[in-house]
C-alpha cells in the first residue's frame, strides 16, 4: 500500500491529521510585464542584429533592416504597444522600403522609381523579416502571414479593365422622380 504521507502507513489516518495537498504550494502574485517603450524597443532590435537608422521619408521615422528586407517604424501612441508600423516589411531597395505587388502570374517589388519581378530569396527574406520584428514587438503573428509573404497589392491581369464604374446605391427611402 502507497503512503501518501497522510497517515500512519497503514492507509488510515491519525486522529486529528490532515492531508493538505497544498502545503508546499506558495502563493506568488504575478509581477506585472514591463512594455519597453519606443528606444528600449530599437535597443532589442540592434541586441538582435537588426540595422537601425533614421529615415527622412517620415517624422520621427526609423528604418529597421535585416536580411534585404525592412521596415519604418514609429513610436505608437497606445503605450501598450511600444512601435507601429510607418511602412509595413518590404525589400529594401535603394533605401527604399519596396512594396510587394502580386500580378496572379508574378510577384514585383515596386518603388517609387522602379519595378522589378521579386525573387525566392528576397520573398524569404521579407517573410523572415516580418516574423521576427513581430515576435521581438509583441505583434500578432497571423497564421495567413505565417505560411509565406503576403502581398500589398494584388492586380490580376485577366481582370484588369473590368473595373465597372460604381453605380449609385439606391435609396428607398427617397421619393422616385415623377411620383
Amino acid at each position: 500500500m502507497r503512503d501518501w504521507g497522510c497517515g500512519n502507513g497503514t492507509g488510515h489516518a491519525r486522529a486529528g491529521s490532515r492531508f493538505n495537498p497544498l502545503a508546499d504550494w506558495k502563493t506568488t502574485m504575478a509581477h506585472k510585464s514591463h512594455t519597453p517603450d519606443f528606444d528600449q524597443m530599437l535597443e532589442i532590435l540592434r541586441a538582435h542584429s537588426f540595422d537601425i537608422r533614421p529615415f527622412a521619408g517620415v517624422a520621427g521615422g526609423v528604418l529597421v533592416s535585416k536580411h534585404g528586407a525592412g521596415a519604418v517604424l514609429v513610436a505608437a501612441e497606445d503605450k501598450a504597444v511600444p512601435v507601429a508600423l510607418a511602412e509595413g516589411p518590404g525589400v529594401v531597395v535603394e533605401g527604399e522600403v519596396a512594396r510587394l505587388l502580386d500580378r496572379g502570374y508574378q510577384k514585383f517589388i515596386k518603388t517609387s522609381k522602379v519595378e522589378l519581378p521579386a525573387s525566392a530569396s528576397q520573398l524569404q527574406g521579407v517573410h523572415l523579416f516580418g516574423e521576427e520584428l513581430k515576435q521581438l514587438s509583441g505583434g500578432v503573428s497571423l497564421y495567413n502571414e505565417s505560411l509565406g509573404t503576403t502581398s500589398d497589392v494584388y492586380e490580376y491581369d485577366r481582370l484588369k479593365g473590368r473595373e465597372a464604374e460604381e453605380a449609385a446605391a439606391a435609396r428607398p427611402w427617397e421619393p422616385a422622380a415623377g411620383r
